[in-house]
């Protein structure tokens, strides 16, 4: 599945102050039976939803598309509902001190950006966006740069995920550029390939006992 380019996002945040948040709290076993992978914007922190304060019930947080949280973020089980969910919410990258390595994976391939920086750098960034709900943060794939009002932090990013993202394919669209090599080897592979006749086990001229 092809998705928009990610190059350079801006946009306001939020903050949910919390390490080792797993799959499992950002979107309930329940919610992962459904046959499609998209809508589970209902299912985002489900368990968490209407606690007092809590920020993904608050109306002028509602427009976030950067999430801020903790340590260790989407730690747990390998479910890639987890990502469709943040990013049905609207959310197009999560910053955090670190993340879990299959959810850090499975962003990448869905196009949810995963940010990581050090746990001074997010707690500073947290302070501020919770002193200024309306503060803008501009991420910058290109550059690898996240950048608000008067501070820049740098960011790692695997590159060939990093290429994905800022062309917008996926595995299936980088194999379908290669199209016209993969046609030419197809033509080329026949005279050597085991060719398999009605009757006759592949390549061995006999017929089955």
């Amino acid at each position: 599945m092809s998705t928009k380019p990610f190059t350079v996002h801006t946009g306001r945040a939020m903050t949910i102050r919390r390490d080792d948040i797993d799959t499992d709290q950002i979107i309930p076993a329940e919610f992962c039976k459904r046959l499609t992978k998209h809508g589970y914007d209902d299912g985002l922190f489900a368990g968490w939803r209407g606690q007092p304060g809590f920020p993904l019930d608050q109306p002028h947080l509602r427009e976030a598309t950067v999430l801020v949280a903790g340590s260790n973020f989407g730690t747990g089980s390998s479910r890639e509902h987890a990502v469709w969910a943040l990013r049905d919410w609207g959310f197009k990258a999560v910053v955090a001190a670190s993340f879990g390595d299959i959810f850090r994976r499975n962003a990448l391939t869905n196009g949810l950006l995963p940010v990581a920086l050090s746990k001074g750098d997010v707690a500073t960034l947290s302070a501020a966006v919770d002193a200024d709900p309306g503060l803008e943060i501009t991420i910058d794939l290109v550059e690898r740069e996240l950048r608000v009002t008067g501070a820049r932090w740098s960011f790692d990013v695997d590159e060939r995920a990093r290429h994905l993202l800022l062309t917008g394919l996926d595995d299936i669209g980088l194999t379908e550029q290669q199209e016209e090599q993969i046609a030419r080897y197809e033509l080329t592979r026949s005279p050597w390939f085991p060719t398999l006749r009605p009757g006759l086990l592949s390549g061995s001229g006999r017929t089955p006992s």
